[in-house]
């Protein structure tokens, strides 16, 4: 059936068979519109996810620059220079890595936002435009 043959077929059917026929439509696009949503929505929450996990990689990292277990560096260190040096050198090499690990996650963290399904909403405005064109209207 050509395009014109189902504009002509669209014409000829009674009103409330056309209501019916773009209610089912509309059901069955409503639905396909939720699923893609989900998907769209579950892809966002895992890219948010990693950069979370990356935020809280990197504040692991800058508590060992404070912990107890650097005291080795430092003492291997200060055997060639002053103590206070040492300490200084581990904190910022600790500090560094932490910094690295913030960026990423944070990277992370934007791909992910806004944290609302942008193909979704624009496949809905898309619809919602096809809808308003297949209603009957006096003036064709």
């Amino acid at each position: 059936m050509t395009h014109e043959n189902a504009h002509n077929g669209l014409h000829e059917q009674p009103m409330g068979e056309l209501f019916k026929q773009l209610s089912e439509d509309l059901s069955v696009l409503v639905r396909q519109e939720l699923k893609l949503a989900q998907a769209e929505m579950t892809e966002k929450g895992k890219k948010a996810g990693v950069g979370v996990g990356m935020f809280a990689g990197a504040g692991i990292v800058g508590l060992l620059a404070l912990s107890a277990l650097t005291a080795c560096l430092i003492a291997a260190l200060a055997t060639g220079m002053e103590v206070w040096v040492a300490a200084l050198i581990v904190t910022v090499l600790y500090a560094a890595v932490a910094g690295v690990l913030a960026l990423n996650g944070k990277n992370r963290v934007a791909e992910a936002t806004p944290p609302v399904p942008a193909q979704t909403i624009e496949t809905v405005k898309e619809d919602a435009q096809w809808a308003k064109t297949q209603l009957p209207s006096e003036k064709r």
